[in-house]
């Protein structure tokens, strides 16, 4: 295992499109629930708790070996929103171009042509991980981060947020992802034995609401 191979992966700049969505902080911060720095850190732990727990444990799975087509079909079932669904779905798919360029393997191969027009972004993000050498632990983490930067980074630009103050916001959530990725390894290791209805099934009803909002706006900065 290269621990490198995390910090690429995890990377802001890794070109798996993530910079083209906020993660529901664009129709939140229209909506008045996202002001500044302390209503920041309020969305961004609830999402990490229901939504970035979900999507953790999914990427833990897929990295344990898990059959990603099963896991596939189980965020499907988590996802009630069609907009949060297509919108996982294109990032599933932009980070399956830079994954493969990055780690050429089998199993992405196979989950590509399985899903030509894209599986969700966490399966394919811990399949990525496997295929990285890196472990279940470390998909996890890369998921629950994901969920709190996004956000994060779509503020400074959506309301001019200092961005150290953004930056402080993810400092002080470290506990929390650290508590949301060790739930979500324990959670994956389960569904070895028990199938995927071991995974947590966290809702996030304003996330799920607020997307379809947002999906129907006719201008907007980001995707999601």
């Amino acid at each position: 295992m290269s621990r490198a191979a995390l910090l690429v992966l995890a990377d802001g700049r890794f070109p798996a499109g993530g910079h083209a969505h906020s993660g529901g902080a664009e129709e939140a911060v229209k909506a008045g629930r996202v002001t500044g720095a302390a209503s920041l850190e309020s969305f961004c732990r609830g999402r990490l708790h229901t939504t970035g727990l979900v999507t953790a444990a999914l990427a833990a799975a897929a990295a344990l070996g898990v059959d990603p087509v099963d896991l596939d079909t189980a965020a499907d079932a988590r996802t009630p929103s069609l907009a949060l669904r297509v919108a996982a779905r294109r990032l599933g798919r932009q980070m399956m171009r830079a994954a493969r360029a990055t780690w050429p393997h089998p199993e992405l191969d196979a989950l590509a042509r399985h899903f030509p027009k894209g599986a969700h972004q966490p399966v394919v993000l811990g399949l990525t991980a496997r295929a990285a050498g890196l472990g279940l632990e470390d998909a996890a983490y890369c998921s629950a981060y994901e969920g709190i930067s996004g956000p994060a980074t779509a503020t400074v630009r959506l309301l001019s947020l200092d961005p150290f103050d953004a930056t402080a916001v993810l400092a002080r959530l470290a506990p929390d992802v650290d508590r949301v990725a060790c739930r979500a390894v324990d959670a994956a290791r389960r569904v070895l034995s028990d199938g995927v209805d071991a995974l947590p099934a966290g809702s996030a009803p304003l996330l799920e609401v607020g997307a379809e909002a947002h999906a129907a706006w006719p201008v907007r900065l980001f995707a999601s």
